[in-house]
């Protein structure tokens, strides 16, 4: 931000608010306009994108609803912009998806406005969306299999001008209609993403002419400062000293061992700082489980910023208080080219999410979080084909059925909407009706999963099964099941959730096994199966009340069985279904906590 025009503080808090708010509002007002005008499932029912903005000096300022793991790091994609280009003008909009140049992976598309105000760059509205296809060789935009780029297959945009003066780059529309499946509906999701970066230009614009540049920017800056300070008063609070979270993902394609983790949290409390290290993790291998310098650095902050203070503003204010290391070549960490960060956005970035919270819970009870839900499964798989209800038209789109569970917290259970610790229930479950009316596709079946829960003080969220297939036409279906070998750990002495599965139902009803990770042809009356992983959970199921260990049995939940082996919690009869022998409850719990000892 330009702040040498900058003469005096002003010192209205009022106003301070209602510019912050403002800010937030213009992000909201962009995403309604991404929402409402995209043309993909994965982008206008999922909402599987999110708007930020950044100051012209790259510092990331307003995000409101963005999902953390697009947004922490906009102001990579800013400086992109700004260190690529000498001659950024007013009109101008660049497309920006390469991992190596700040993004977090190839089908993530954004789009980035320079926003001027009587001729200075002020502002960069960025919108990026996750692509229902970006290329890739297979039809999906996750290729866990890819070698390094050239396999993955995704086409590259390195911070390229797609608009000049307000007017279009031809050629690049041309390239990506020539390469992506079902251009029409990329060219509809590129025209939303380009119309909300345009409505933040326009909002910021009137912003700057009601207040001034003087004002905007000395505001800008106080807001900076305050978000600072809060993030320093929360850093305060807690003890010093150094915590290290370990976690191991999946055995994987050419991973036959799973993947060792490690975050180690650096406190210092008395500075007000916090060091998250990611350096002690494996090299880049041959495959695109890698994580982009973007998404390593975000979630490591998502798992901060959940464990210490959620409602904390995310921008480069609080994060004045925060180091993360990386190294390069580190799967963990920067990506060594060609090394392939297709699946950047989750897998590994959810376990450093996870492992990061669970590491605070280490500081004591009322800190951290549990482990969430992670492995994008069926339930989250991406299907391709020719739909026979429009004479084999091509289509291609990412589900959001089912979910997962959210993890336990020191004053709260798991939410069952929670889907992957990247999301956090950011992301919206697509509405079965219109999934069907768009796909030649028929859902079978959504339901949680009793007793899938990470048991504890205050539980995880259940698991959830989710049942699909093609109604005609062979359908592909691609995904990649994780948390199956090590599923979601509870922390504090609560148990982990339910791990994850998939098989198929063949047409004759028979169940077949399925690779874990992998593609598959269904074919009519063939169906995939999904099961999500439930939340780990927060505390000593012991400890949980026995009252809402009765509502989640008379939900259905949880049954009497596990209320009585794992909570402690002795039920009988009664015209309700249950009712709580609240003596017979108390002796149990003495046995257990004896037995314990």
């Amino acid at each position: 931000m330009d702040t040498t025009q900058t003469q005096t503080r002003t010192s209205d808090p009022i106003l301070l608010a209602v510019i912050a708010n403002r800010l937030d509002s213009i992000c909201r007002e962009m995403t309604n306009t991404l929402l409402r005008s995209a043309r993909s499932a994965v982008i206008n029912m999922a909402r599987d994108f999110s708007c930020s903005i950044v100051t012209a000096d790259n510092k990331l300022l307003a995000t409101a609803e963005g999902l953390p793991v697009h947004v922490i790091g906009s102001e990579f994609l800013a400086e992109a912009m700004t260190e690529l280009h000498d001659d950024i003008s007013e009109g101008d909009a660049f497309l920006h998806n390469d991992p190596y140049l700040g993004n977090t992976h190839s089908a993530d598309h954004a789009i980035l406005v320079p926003v001027f105000h009587e001729g200075v760059h002020v502002f960069t509205a960025i919108a990026k969306a996750h692509q229902a296809d970006a290329g890739n060789a297979l039809p999906t935009t996750y290729v866990p299999g890819a070698k390094d780029v050239y396999d993955e297959g995704a086409i590259t945009f390195p911070c390229v001008r797609v608009q000049q003066g307000y007017e279009p780059n031809a050629d690049i529309i041309r390239m990506c209609n020539s390469r992506i499946r079902v251009p029409e509906q990329w060219y509809g999701d590129f025209l939303a993403a380009l119309g909300a970066a345009r409505i933040a230009e326009r909002r910021l614009k009137e912003l700057c002419a009601q207040y001034g540049r003087d004002t905007v920017d000395d505001l800008v800056e106080q807001w900076f400062d305050y978000s600072e300070r809060r993030m320093t008063q929360a850093i305060r609070a807690l003890p010093s000293g150094t915590l290290e979270g370990f976690s191991t993902h999946d055995p994987y394609p050419g991973l036959p061992d799973g993947i060792p983790l490690k975050v180690k949290v650096n406190i210092d409390a008395e500075e007000g700082r916090i060091e998250l290290d990611l350096r002690e993790n494996p090299d880049n291998y041959d495959g695109g489980l890698n994580e982009s310098r973007a998404c390593a650095t975000a979630n490591a902050m998502i798992g901060m910023f959940n464990s210490i203070d959620p409602d904390m503003p995310h921008n480069s204010g609080s994060f004045r208080r925060v180091t993360v290391l990386l190294r390069e070549g580190c799967i963990a960490g920067i990506p060594r080219f060609p090394h392939s960060c297709s699946m950047a956005t989750t897998n590994v970035a959810d376990r450093l999410v996870s492992t990061t919270q669970a590491a605070f819970a280490e500081l004591g009870d009322g800190w951290g979080l549990a482990e969430g839900a992670m492995g994008m499964g069926p339930y989250m798989g991406v299907v391709s084909g020719k739909d026979h209800r429009f004479g084999d038209q091509a289509y291609v789109n990412q589900l959001f059925i089912g979910s997962g569970g959210g993890p336990g917290g020191p004053v709260a259970d798991g939410w069952p909407t929670y889907f992957i610790p990247v999301c956090a229930s950011l992301v919206y479950k697509d509405s079965v009706e219109v999934d069907e009316q768009r796909y030649p596709i028929h859902v079978y079946e959504q339901a949680l999963i009793p007793d899938s829960e990470g048991a504890g003080r205050h539980r995880g969220g259940l698991g959830c099964r989710s049942v699909y297939g093609p109604k005609r036409n062979p359908m592909a279906a691609a995904w990649s099941v994780e948390a199956h070998h090590h599923p979601p750990k509870g922390v504090r002495g609560g148990l982990p959730g339910g791990a994850t599965d998939a098989w198929m139902i063949d047409a004759e009803g028979r169940e077949q096994p399925v690779d874990l990770v992998g593609t598959v042809e269904l074919q009519e009356g063939e169906r995939i199966v999904s099961i999500s992983a439930g939340g780990g959970g927060y505390g000593d199921p012991l400890d949980r009340a026995p009252e809402r260990v009765l509502h989640d049995v008379r939900e259905g939940w949880v049954s009497p069985e596990r209320a009585r082996d794992v909570y402690g919690v002795v039920l009988r009869p009664d015209g309700r279904g249950f009712a709580l022998d609240a003596e017979a409850t108390a002796a149990a719990r003495e046995r257990a906590r004896a037995a314990a000892r």
